[in-house]
């Protein structure tokens, strides 16, 4: 069964790689999730973060931006003290401004539908045959960021955001000779918006 190269071998990389990347996403919950966990892994191995997604999820209120939009420098304290997460001052402090920016853009429109909006609601299917063909950011990835940043979020340059498209299925960049590239065009959802 032919895999797209970046997988390696551990175990958890590979079960990620075959349920979970790529798959399109459309719950704004754990959209916003996902590119809290990007923001974190920025300067980081993505497995690092997978290893210790369980550990974030419990130290971030099951990522629940109700809740973190309310924390104030104590819970940052308590978070730099937790050896489980990446203990990074600057990310947890971003992530309690990203839950209130993402609830400032829910008052107009569920932050799924707008983030779908810019794919019109159709997960984009590159084609690569491999993945050095794969780009790192692209100009769609930019103006999402730029989107982002100009409502408050933070650690969601280019590059983040292009690694969270291709993690939440906007992307589809399995490459085509990867067993799940079919089965991940399958599964969106055309024309959701």
């Amino acid at each position: 069964m032919e895999r797209c190269s970046w997988v390696g071998s551990d175990q958890i990389y590979l079960d990620y790689h075959d349920t979970e990347w790529g798959v399109p996403e459309y719950d704004s919950r754990a959209l916003w999730e996902k590119l809290i966990l990007d923001g974190f892994q920025a300067g980081l191995s993505w497995i690092t973060i997978l290893k210790k997604r369980d550990a974030f999820r419990r130290a971030f209120a099951g990522f629940d931006p109700k809740i973190i939009a309310q924390w104030s420098s104590t819970e940052v304290d308590i978070l730099l003290r937790n050896s489980d997460i990446v203990r990074h001052r600057g990310k947890i402090e971003a992530t309690i401004g990203n839950a209130q920016a993402y609830l400032k853009l829910e008052v107009n429109m569920p932050f799924s539908d707008r983030i779908w909006g810019y794919v019109h609601g159709v997960p984009i299917n590159a084609g690569y045959t491999s993945r050095n063909q794969v780009p790192t950011q692209s100009l769609l990835s930019s103006k999402i960021s730029n989107d982002l940043k100009k409502s408050g979020f933070k650690f969601c340059g280019p590059t983040i955001v292009y690694a969270w498209m291709e993690a939440c299925g906007l992307l589809n960049n399995h490459t085509l000779s990867c067993h799940c590239h079919q089965k991940v065009a399958n599964e969106s959802r055309h024309g959701k918006t």
